[in-house]
């Protein structure tokens, strides 16, 4: 509604209002007063005046002095209240939860060897280079054998010897040497014969003492030699006819089995000096080249076996109890997993990490390194109550608590509602899950992220 009111005169006598500015219910509830005459006394033409010349000028929107129009402008619209989208999830209270630690350890192969020779010596040639593969009893270096060749060669001819005597023995004396035995006591024979003669005469002439005692015992005395003569004669005889003795023969033969036992330490000592792989897999390293001296055990070349590798992980001590040898496991090496059977818990802790070592063998892992880094995921569940929730929901509280928030009044429009706090405590925290406990109720619907831009008693819009 729009008045106009123009004032033509406002002294200390005379007050005149044009009645166009009123409407018809003003005039009626104010009719107009006459004129005061003039003279009147002041207070009596104020009193004649209408009720809402004395409203303030406050109270009156738009104003216009000395005959300008007075306007009312019409009330401004509400703003429309702005809501934020967020995500949010009805909270259930669960009574256990599942955490999943992983331990890490490394890729080994099964089986490593720094090689040696198991004599000293010059190294003549090494045959494979690193990176080389090599299958099992494939030669790898050699050492210098010309002093071990020419040792062999002389136990060889040593035995030669040895070998003929014992031939020898065992085929025993030859018939010429055994028809001359013979003659020889046929000869002694007759010579004793006649000596006994001798003798027996000498004998006559003595007891006759023609002759004397003297030449009676020189004829006894050869006669004794003959006698004795002929007994060796016949022992001789009696040999070759009988053949060696068994205890010359296996004298010679051991003299024969010492000189090849002696060829056969002489063929280890040359077989010492070919370096061959005890196992297929590659070469990692090469130590020494030709022309160096090696010592007994010196590492001339490291092989690694390829094909079975293990993974060996530290676990702690309690967790190592939940696991069985011969369990199948899933071990991540370079965001790949690999299956694997646990093979050996080994009893020792290790030194520095107080951990069990658990041996994972793993298949299908031909083409990973010894050495990289292996990871065990192992899962373990925990009897707590409490309500999960993403760690992004959680935002920091007072004395050291947290706090979340969740949908609370709701608003005109569908899917509106205002922001309320909730205190709670952290129980367990996994990564991006956490378990809680606190003022949270069930079937609460907690807001998961976007927590820094909402404040409480804000208006948010909820996107299930």
């Amino acid at each position: 509604m729009t008045s106009e009111a123009t004032v033509s005169e406002v002294t200390g006598t005379t007050v005149e209002i044009s009645p166009e500015t009123l409407d018809s219910s003003t005039l009626k509830a104010h009719p107009t007063k006459p004129i005061a005459r003039p003279g009147s006394s002041p207070l009596s033409k104020l009193r004649s005046l209408p009720w809402y010349w004395f409203l303030p000028i406050a109270a009156i929107p738009a104003v216009a002095i000395a005959g300008s129009p007075i306007f009312v402008s019409p009330p401004e619209p509400t703003p429309e209240v702005q809501t934020l989208p967020v995500r949010i999830l009805a909270v259930q209270p669960v009574s256990s939860y599942t955490t999943q630690r992983t331990y890490s350890g490394e890729i080994v192969a099964r089986r490593s060897s720094d090689l040696g020779f198991e004599r000293g010596g010059t190294v003549v040639a090494v045959l494979v280079d690193e990176g080389d593969r090599v299958s099992a009893g494939q030669p790898l270096a050699r050492l210098d054998t010309r002093s071990l060749d020419a040792q062999r060669l002389q136990a060889i001819a040593q035995r030669g010897t040895s070998e003929a005597q014992l031939q020898e023995l065992k085929a025993g004396a030859r018939q010429e040497d055994i028809n001359a035995a013979r003659a020889s006591v046929a000869e002694i024979q007759q010579q004793l014969e006649l000596a006994r003669r001798k003798q027996s005469r000498r004998q006559y002439l003595y007891d006759e003492g023609a002759i004397s005692r003297e030449a009676l015992d020189q004829e006894e005395y050869n006669a004794n030699a003959l006698q004795n003569r002929l007994q060796q004669a016949q022992s001789n005889l009696d040999e070759l006819l009988a053949g060696t003795r068994k205890e010359q023969v296996s004298a010679q033969s051991a003299r024969v089995q010492q000189i090849d036992a002696n060829i056969r330490g002489i063929d280890v000592e040359l077989s010492k000096s070919i370096l061959r792989a005890p196992f297929s897999g590659k070469v990692s390293k090469r130590s020494l080249d030709e022309g160096a001296i090696a010592g007994v055990g010196t590492p001339v070349l490291t092989l690694v076996e390829q094909g079975n590798l293990e993974a060996r992980i530290g676990i702690p001590s309690d967790r190592a109890d939940s696991l069985s040898i011969d369990t199948q496991q899933q071990v991540e090496v370079s965001d790949r997993t690999y299956q694997g059977k646990v093979t050996a818990l080994l009893p020792e802790l290790d030194s520095s990490s107080r951990t069990v070592t658990t041996v994972i063998q793993l298949e299908g892992a031909s083409e990973l390194r010894v050495g990289e880094i292996a990871q065990l995921n192992l899962k373990e569940t925990q009897n707590e109550a409490g309500f999960l929730l993403n760690s992004t929901a959680l935002i920091p509280g007072e004395r050291g608590l947290w706090s979340v928030y969740v949908l609370g009044e709701a608003g005109e429009k569908p899917d509106v509602y205002q922001v309320a706090r909730r205190d709670v405590e952290v129980l367990h925290a996994d990564g991006d899950r956490v378990l809680v406990r606190g003022t949270l109720q069930t079937g609460d619907r907690v807001i998961l992220d976007g927590t820094h831009r909402i404040v409480s008693g804000q208006w948010v819009e909820s996107k299930e």
